[in-house]
């Protein structure tokens, strides 16, 4: 990461939709993002990055999108396709196993929980940047999915409102290897301030950072 090193104290994760619909065997987006997720190792990259972040005492925040529910889009106008498709399917229904937290990214007692996002920027009708700005960040890393939809229009808007955006290409996925080129080779650049991978953001962690406790390989 240029020999840059992360400063805990204004720096924030921004984990995106860590839902079981997305993570889990089961979800009903795996299917669609997990030949990517597997050859990138997303879930042990996953939660390495969460784990090292949280030993270094960087702020995570769950940035989640709307969890379905009926008639959510009664008297809409213009929902994009990627909304209409998903309230056919249901996904992350409230108050189903699809619409809870993986097990393996449940929030902490530390950790902060934007309000839901409605279409694809974490910061589009939500507190995020509210959250973000009290606490005094100015750098945010983000991982979790989707990489060229939710990841890519979250870090767009934050570099609007003024933040550094780090992306992690081995910590996200996307439906296919040419939507993730897309995300991290052609669009990436144009915004983001730095695009690493799982090991080099954590060996850019300040070196007075302890060591992360049970991080898996």
């Amino acid at each position: 990461m240029a020999n840059d090193c992360i400063e805990p104290t204004r720096t924030a994760l921004l984990l995106v939709d860590p839902y079981n619909d997305f993570l889990a065997l089961e979800g009903k987006l795996w299917p669609i993002v997990a030949d990517v997720a597997r050859q990138v190792g997303l879930h042990d990259n996953l939660r390495r990055v969460v784990g090292a972040m949280r030993a270094a005492g960087v702020q995570i925040v769950f940035v989640p999108h709307h969890r379905w529910r009926p008639g959510d889009l009664d008297g809409w106008k213009h929902p994009n396709p990627y909304m209409l498709a998903r309230y056919e399917q249901q996904i992350f229904a409230a108050g189903s196993w699809g619409g809870e937290w993986h097990p393996d990214f449940v929030p902490q007692p530390d950790d902060l929980i934007a309000t839901e996002h409605w279409g694809s920027s974490g910061f589009a009708g939500t507190n995020l940047d509210t959250l973000l700005k009290q606490r005094g960040v100015t750098h945010v890393i983000l991982v979790g999915l989707i990489a060229n939809t939710c990841l890519e229009s979250t870090g767009k808007f934050a570099v609007e409102l003024g933040y550094h955006v780090t992306l992690v290409r081995d910590a996200t996925a996307a439906a296919s290897g040419e939507a993730m080129a897309c995300a991290h080779e052609i669009n990436g650049p144009t915004y983001a301030h730095h695009i690493t991978t799982t090991a080099e953001l954590i060996g850019a962690l300040s070196p007075q950072s302890p060591a992360p406790e049970g991080a898996r390989p």
